[in-house]
């Protein structure tokens, strides 16, 4: 596949994925809990399998997140909000690899460009997790990003799940704010996440800005012998 199909298909798939974003209807509380009594036993698995296809696209997690806890409770809606997260994370990530990537390797050269993938893949799990914990970093987009940088597969995955986990369990466990109002507590706890993101970037980027010792390049030369 060329370099300009893979872009055209990039853009394409792109565009779709925000038009569903953008169309897609949010459930009522009472709606989801008609879903859930008409899915009944296997509400999980479907309940996994949808989050995890339709936030590939950039859908909010909360939402998801949210209808866990309202639907499986705190345990069953964490364990699949992680599980769905990571699968969804690990498959925008590919995708936009497979896309995406190539258009990217050709920019290395350009210096803003260099300096961000070099940012990503350097920082490793730190940075990855220090990101995810922010919550203005939008979920989709930021995949997609790390998907076409040089940032390996898996510390991006492990990355992605230890930086997800608080955010999930914070939403899950406040399940009732489908209310359609956000609950101050929650506001609160994205406030201490974005701050332990921002606390771990500064550690990623002190590493990455300290200086590396540098050899004179002179060899010492051995002491002359003292004249007869």
């Amino acid at each position: 596949m060329s370099g300009r199909t893979k872009l055209i298909l990039a853009l394409t798939v792109l565009a779709l994925f925000v038009t569903a974003a953008a169309l897609l209807p949010i459930p009522s509380p009472a709606g989801l809990r008609a879903w859930a009594a008409e899915t009944g036993p296997a509400t999980p698995l479907v309940f996994f399998l949808v989050y995890s296809v339709l936030t590939v696209a950039p859908i909010p997690r909360t939402v998801f997140n949210l209808a866990g806890g309202l639907l499986l409770g705190a345990t069953t809606g964490i364990v699949v909000g992680i599980l769905a997260t990571t699968v969804a994370s690990g498959l925008s990530f590919a995708l936009s690899r497979a896309l995406g990537r190539d258009l990217v390797t050709r920019h290395l050269h350009r210096a803003k460009v260099r300096a961000v993938n070099d940012r990503l893949s350097d920082g490793g799990v730190l940075a990855i997790t220090s990101l995810r914990l922010i919550p203005m970093v939008p979920f989709a987009p930021f995949s997609y990003l790390c998907g076409v940088s040089s940032v390996r597969f898996a510390p991006y995955l492990i990355g992605t799940a230890l930086g997800s986990l608080p955010g999930t369990v914070a939403v899950v466990v406040l399940g009732d704010a489908l209310t359609g109002e956000t609950p101050p507590a929650l506001l609160i706890c994205y406030a201490v996440f974005a701050a332990a993101g921002a606390v771990g970037l500064l550690k990623v980027f002190r590493r990455k800005a300290r200086p590396e010792p540098e050899s004179s390049g002179e060899e010492e030369l051995p002491a002359s012998a003292p004249a007869s």
